[in-house]
C-alpha cells in the first residue's frame, strides 16, 4: 500500500465519523512556524494530527474534511523568491495529484473560502485548546456565513472536538507506522549503546576538562542524524550522579565520574514518530555494589511490568506489577524500613513508595512521545479509587489493552538524601524504559537494541 492510499484511507475514516454523527465538517490546521531570535525560526515540526492525515508538512496549510469525504487542502502558494531562500513548496497546483485530495487552494484564499466550505453543515469540528486563536478564526468564518442566512444559507449548529475521531485512530498503529516506530527505536538503542562506550572509553583515557553531560549528548544527536533522523523526540535528558534524581533534568555541563551513575533518556523522531528509551549506567563501566542492588531491583520491576502488557490486560496492570516489585525491593534495601512500613500491601496502601518512585510506569507513545489517546475504558462507569496523593475520587476503570497500542514501560527509583535514607544508596537515580508494542500474544519490546541486564551493560562497556 503507498503512503498517500493510508492518508486517503484516515481520511475517509474521519469522514465516516462525521457522517455517524450528523453529518458536518472537519477543519485542521498545522503547526505555526516560531521566531527563536531575529530573522531566525525554531526547527519546524508540523502538527501530528494534521500531518497524520495528509502526510504533508509544509507550514501554513489547512485540511477540510466533510462527511462526504471530500478533502481540500491549503497550502502555501508558489513563491520563486521565497522558494530561493527557504526550499520548494508544492503549491495548491500539484498537491491534488501529490496528496491524493480532491481540491487545494492557496492559503491566501483561506478566509475567502472557508465560509462556503462551512454553509450548509451540520456542524464543524476542529481540535479544541491545541492551536492559539483556532476558536476564534472558526467565529470569525461562521460570522460570515450567518450574513448569507437571508439568502438561504445555514449556519452550522454545533461544534464538536475532532481530537476524540483523532486520538481514538491514533492509538491504534497500523503496518506502516509500527515500521517506523520499530526503526526509531533502533536508531535510539544505537546511540545509547554510543553513549555508554563512549563513557567509559573516555573516563578510561581522561580527556582536559573532564567527560560532562554535554559530551553525551553530542554522540546521542550524531547517531541519530547519521541514521536519518530528522530531530531528536525531545530534549535529550544526560543525567550524571545525583542530577539523575530530577526527573526532567536536561544535559548540562555536570561532570561524569568513575564510581557514579549515568540516566540518559533520549529518543529520535523518525518521519514524524518518536522513540524513547532510558538506560542507567554505571559511568566507568562497573556497578558498585550498592548501584547494582538498586539497579536489580528495577529491572525486575520491568520484566514483572512487561509480563503484563499483553491483550486483555488494562494500561494500569503494568504500571501495578512493577510498584509491587519496586516496593518490596524498596523494604527489602531498608529504604522503606519494615519496622515502620509493614508489608508490601501496607506500602501500597499507605503510598511511602512515592518517596522514592513518584511517577506513573509507561504512557502512550506514537507521533508524540506522550501521545494521544484515552487512558480510561470508553463507555465505562466511575468507580471509587485514589489519586496519585492517594486521596479518594471516582475514576473511570483504565483502557483494556489491545494489539496495536504502544505504550513505554520506564519503572525507576531515584533516591535523594534523607533522614533515615540508607547513606549507601544517597543520590542514586534509576529509571530503565524501553517502547512496547501490544501484539496478539503479549508485547514486542522494540527497544531492547541496547542492552537492560546489569552484567551486559559491564560486557558491553568493558569492550
Amino acid at each position: 500500500m503507498s503512503t498517500t492510499t493510508i492518508y486517503q484511507k484516515r481520511r475517509a475514516a474521519v469522514a465516516r465519523a462525521l457522517k455517524a454523527a450528523g453529518g458536518g465538517v472537519a477543519l485542521l490546521p498545522t503547526a505555526r512556524e516560531y521566531p527563536r531570535n531575529r530573522d531566525s525560526d525554531f526547527p519546524y515540526r508540523h502538527d501530528s494530527y494534521f500531518y497524520y492525515l495528509t502526510g504533508f508538512d509544509e507550514p501554513e496549510s489547512w485540511l477540510a474534511i466533510d462527511a462526504s469525504g471530500k478533502t481540500t487542502l491549503f497550502c502555501r502558494p508558489k513563491d520563486l523568491e521565497r522558494e530561493i531562500w527557504d526550499g520548494i513548496r508544492l503549491g495548491p497546483k500539484a498537491a491534488p495529484a501529490q496528496l491524493s485530495v480532491d481540491a487545494a487552494f492557496s492559503t491566501e484564499a483561506l478566509d475567502a473560502r472557508m465560509p462556503a466550505l462551512l454553509a450548509n453543515q451540520k456542524s464543524v469540528w476542529f481540535p479544541f485548546a491545541t492551536h492559539e486563536g483556532l476558536d476564534a478564526r472558526v467565529d470569525g468564518w461562521l460570522d460570515k456565513v450567518r450574513t448569507r442566512v437571508r439568502l438561504g444559507d445555514e449556519c452550522p449548529q454545533s461544534r464538536n472536538d475532532l481530537c476524540g475521531v483523532l486520538d481514538e485512530m491514533r492509538l491504534f498503529k497500523d503496518s506502516h507506522e509500527i515500521a517506523i516506530l520499530r526503526r526509531a527505536g533502533k536508531i535510539s538503542a544505537g546511540a545509547h549503546v554510543r553513549a555508554m562506550q563512549t563513557s567509559a572509553a573516555m573516563l578510561r583515557n581522561p580527556v582536559k576538562g573532564g567527560l560532562r553531560e554535554y559530551h553525551l549528548e553530542a554522540e546521542l544527536l550524531h547517531e541519530f542524524r547519521r541514521h536519518g533522523s530528522q530531530f531528536p523526540a525531545y530534549t535529550s535528558i544526560v543525567a550524571a550522579g545525583a542530577n539523575a534524581c530530577v526527573l526532567h533534568y536536561r544535559a548540562g555541563d555536570a561532570e561524569l565520574k568513575a564510581g557514579e551513575l549515568c540516566l540518559i533518556d533520549a529518543g529520535c523522531e523518525l518521519d514524524g514518530y518518536a522513540s524513547d528509551i532510558t538506560r542507567t549506567f554505571p559511568a566507568g563501566g562497573k556497578f558498585t555494589p550498592a548501584q547494582r542492588r538498586l539497579y536489580d531491583i528495577v529491572v525486575e520491576s520491568q520484566y514483572a511490568a512487561v509480563k503484563a502488557t499483553r491483550p486483555g490486560k488494562r494500561f494500569n496492570d503494568p504500571h501495578e506489577a512493577a510498584l509491587r516489585v519496586l516496593a518490596q525491593g524498596m523494604l527489602d534495601t531498608g529504604l522503606l524500613p519494615k519496622a515502620k512500613h509493614g508489608k508490601v500491601d501496607d506500602v501500597l496502601e499507605s503510598g511511602a513508595y512515592r518517596q522514592f518512585y513518584m511517577h506513573r510506569t509507561s504512557h502512550w507513545m506514537g507521533m508524540d512521545v506522550h501521545d494521544c489517546g484515552d487512558y480510561s475504558e470508553p463507555g465505562s462507569k466511575p468507580r471509587p479509587d485514589k489519586d496519585a496523593m492517594g486521596q479518594p475520587i471516582m475514576r473511570k476503570p483504565s483502557r483494556i489493552l489491545r494489539p496495536g497500542m504502544v505504550l513505554t514501560i520506564e519503572p525507576g527509583i531515584y533516591v535523594r538524601p534523607g533522614k533515615n535514607v540508607p547513606k549507601e544508596f544517597w543520590n542514586i537515580g534509576i529509571r530503565i524504559e524501553d517502547d512496547a508494542l501490544v501484539t496478539i500474544k503479549g508485547c514486542e519490546l522494540m527497544t531492547r537494541g541496547v542492552p537492560v541486564d546489569g552484567d551486559e551493560i559491564e560486557a558491553l562497556m568493558a569492550g
